[in-house]
């Protein structure tokens, strides 16, 4: 070997080790695998070359990258173009091993194939070679064919370079055994990067849908959250995706790699994910009365009481004077009884109508409430006793939604044990950040949030972004018992009126209107009715650029 040619080896040994430290550091599946072949050419000065992939039922070798320099051709792998060939079968009809093609027969027999002229072999059939040579202009002559087998010794495929080219006259020769050897090492490394890289999505895989699994079983435990865990981080990811392609105002310089972003993915999906210890009756509370069932049934049959105690009443009454002789004054008996009975009506449609909840009660309402609750009622053992027991009078005076303070404790709960829950996880690197993205969703800017009152400094641009998410998801929720979904402009505003209350991060619900990702959100998750013409100009809070 002379002193060039040493030289030359060397080189290609080093670049072979820099290719090793590439592919184990890559994770993508279609760059991997032009990483493996464009380095087998380079290192071998190999004009054309093709890596096929065994099947999962191992029948076949699939095309996986082809490129050939010379015509200029690059399909497969990152390029988005389909390499129009028909998989090689590994077996033929009869079920006979296919020997007579050279990249099935490096598979079945794992022996790697050197040919140095494929138009004088008798070995193997080269016949659909020719024809293609023919029809492209193109002389396949030298081939290398090397089984690529993993760390267990398995084969995953075949890589098969064509026409080793003289690094000085460029004319075609063959493959040299120290070709043939950096080449060999070249595919166990790639095998076994290629069978780690397969390990590493398998597990990203089975951990996503154990987070989808959990999410969806959250979801599925109250018929009036359901899909909330699902939309979340749909919207999230929608915001995030805003905030990293903008490139003026305070969040121009925020930015997400790829597994900062897929991070946050996985922390949307878990960000409720306490509520698995949520109680139903707390989060299933349809009506302020809800319990075991709705205690406004029992309110309307103590009306039902009242009013028939009443026709009791007048009737003793009726009696009582026809027996002393005087004239009973059944017209204005009946006129008084009506408007008894009209009253009882009313203050029951009243109770069933503030039942479901709302946004406010106002101090009216809850002073009639209080009067409702006072009026004398004889129960059935003859005692006189408040018509509304102080328990109901207390749920119904709830003044937004359904929850009283205890139960909305108990349900704020659920964050607290989210985070208690996500902080316990031995989290690989790149998932540290689940904990903070998820437990930070109730938080507010100004520090008066939950569960631990951070303020908006203290809080990281993913957090603030799933806060937003959170909020519009809810409001525009149209599963939720105690109100009616609200249209894009009604929840625009109330989000405007929350950043003006220093609630949400004024600069993402800036972004979330100036980009519309209100109305990209809209188009997949809103009923048609939901999305309305929204002028931006009106909206609380929001300043244009």
């Amino acid at each position: 070997m002379t002193d060039q040619q040493h030289a030359y080896l060397v080189t290609r040994l080093d670049r072979l080790n820099d290719i090793g430290i590439a592919l184990s550091a890559e994770r993508d599946t279609k760059r991997l695998l032009e990483m493996i072949l464009f380095g087998a050419k380079e290192i071998t000065n190999a004009d054309s070359g093709t890596l096929y992939i065994l099947s999962e039922d191992k029948q076949y070798l699939k095309f996986e990258i082809l490129s050939n320099s010379t015509l200029n051709v690059q399909l497969g792998g990152t390029t988005g173009q389909e390499i129009p060939l028909l998989p090689i079968p590994l077996y033929l009809p009869d079920g006979k091993p296919n020997l007579t093609t050279i990249a099935a027969y490096a598979t079945l027999l794992s022996k790697t194939v050197n040919i140095v002229d494929a138009y004088q072999t008798e070995d193997f059939d080269f016949s659909g070679t020719r024809k293609y040579d023919q029809i492209v202009g193109y002389h396949s002559k030298s081939f290398l064919t090397v089984p690529m087998k993993n760390h267990e010794d398995e084969i995953i495929g075949v890589l098969q370079l064509i026409n080793a080219l003289d690094i000085h006259s460029g004319e075609i020769i063959p493959f040299s055994e120290a070709n043939q050897s950096l080449v060999e090492s070249l595919a166990s490394q790639a095998a076994v990067a290629m069978t780690n890289h397969s390990l590493i999505e398998g597990l990203k895989d089975l951990l996503e849908s154990f987070v989808r699994l959990i999410a969806g079983a959250i979801d599925a435990k109250s018929p009036y959250t359901g899909g909330h865990c699902r939309r979340v981080p749909e919207l999230t990811l929608m915001l995030a995706q805003a905030a990293i392609d903008t490139k003026e105002g305070p969040l121009k310089d925020f930015t997400l790699n790829e597994k900062e972003f897929y991070e946050l993915k996985i922390a949307g999906w878990l960000h409720d994910c306490g509520k698995i210890t949520t109680p139903e009756y707390v989060m299933d509370k349809a009506t302020k009365l809800s319990a075991i069932f709705d205690r406004i049934d029992l309110i309307a049959q103590r009306y039902e009481l009242l009013k028939k105690q009443a026709e009791c009443e007048m009737l003793e009454q009726q009696v009582a004077t026809l027996r002393s002789g005087e004239v009973f004054d059944y017209t204005n008996a009946v006129l008084k009884l009506q408007t008894f009975k009209q009253k009882c009506d009313a203050d029951l449609t009243y109770l069933r109508n503030i039942n479901f909840g709302g946004e406010s009660m106002t101090n009216v309402d809850q002073q009639r409430v209080r009067d409702i609750g006072a009026t004398p009622f004889v129960n059935i053992d003859g005692h006189t006793v408040p018509f509304l027991t102080d328990d109901e009078v207390y749920h119904l005076m709830v003044v937004r939604g359904t929850l009283t303070a205890e139960e909305r404790a108990v349900i704020n709960n659920h964050i607290t044990v989210s985070i208690d829950m996500l902080e316990s996880l031995p989290y690989p690197k790149g998932f540290q950040h689940v904990p903070e993205y998820a437990g930070g969703h109730h938080e507010r800017m100004d520090g008066r949030g939950y569960p631990r009152g951070l303020r908006g400094d203290q809080m990281s641009v993913p957090a603030r972004v799933m806060a937003v998410a959170d909020i519009f998801e809810a409001l525009t929720s149209k599963d939720r018992p105690y109100k009616r979904a609200k249209t894009l402009t009604e929840s625009l505003n109330i989000l405007g009126k929350m950043k003006l209350d220093n609630h949400i991060d004024p600069d993402l619900f800036d972004l979330f209107v100036r980009e519309k990702i209100y109305l990209k959100y809209a188009h997949q998750f809103l009923e048609p009715e939901q999305i309305d013409n929204v002028d931006e100009s009106k909206i609380v809070g929001y300043q244009p650029k």
